[in-house]
């Protein structure tokens, strides 16, 4: 297949051009807030209430404590450097996790899965120990 050859020397006339027809407009709109619509949408998909469901404040509000604890168990001594990365990573892993069941369930967790959570919390503030 050739391609076309294109002379950069070659002026373009006004009369040359190709108006752009209503049919033209329209659908060039009708793609440009499609597109926004879809954009905008993604982003509202969570709310604030959502955000701040009582089950998923729970479960956050846990995991922050137990940041707390880490940081205060380092600086204790009761902790070394090297275990809190790990607990800190563990708890990202069950922040990550909350996150992706909020995503599946409309911005909300069931109980189920605020009590799985729970779970895995508590495994973690064992290790952390107080």
């Amino acid at each position: 297949m050739l391609s076309p050859v294109i002379n950069p020397h070659r002026q373009v006339h006004l009369s040359e051009t190709k108006a752009m027809t209503p049919v033209k407009k329209f659908s060039m709109l009708a793609i440009a807030l499609t597109t926004l619509g879809t954009s905008m949408t993604g982003a509202s998909a969570e709310t604030l209430w959502q955000y701040n469901h009582p089950r998923r404040a729970e479960v956050n509000e846990r995991l922050g404590y137990q940041n707390y604890r880490i940081h205060d168990g380092v600086e204790d001594g009761r902790i070394n450097p090297w275990r809190a990365a790990r607990l800190h990573a563990e708890d990202r892993t069950i922040r990550l996790e909350e996150q992706t069941m909020a995503r599946f369930n409309g911005g909300y967790i069931t109980p189920a899965e605020q009590r799985a959570l729970n779970q895995q919390e508590n495994a973690v503030s064992r290790q952390i120990g107080r």
